[in-house]
């Protein structure tokens, strides 16, 4: 596929992930969801560093293990988010951590 040059700067595009746990497993049924400006048709998603189908949808079901990112015009490429095939995971909420926050762990299998 095609994929648009990201312009530098500011990365203001979010890619959520739920169930909210990193690092996500395959096997927890995981979906993405791209947050960012511009219109949901122009969002372009990478696996691995390279661009990847599903263009133009805002949300994505992760049928298979790597690394994920999304692309929306105005806001840039998101942060990765690493979705792994392991069998045993250890887990923190998938959102911002600051030092002497009380933080429940995960452990899945």
């Amino acid at each position: 596929g095609w994929c648009p040059l990201s312009p530098t700067g500011a990365q203001t595009t979010q890619l959520l992930v739920e169930p909210p746990w990193m690092p996500a497993v395959l096997w927890e049924r995981v979906t993405l969801t791209c947050q960012g400006l511009g219109a949901t048709s122009a969002t372009t998603w990478y696996k691995d560093g390279q661009c990847w189908g599903q263009q133009g949808r805002d949300r994505l079901s992760v049928t298979r293990s790597g690394t994920y990112t999304c692309d929306r015009p105005g806001t840039g490429r998101s942060p990765p988010v690493t979705v792994l095939d392991d069998p045993l995971v250890l887990q923190v909420p998938a959102r911002a951590l600051l030092e002497g926050d009380t933080v429940t762990l995960r452990c899945r299998g």
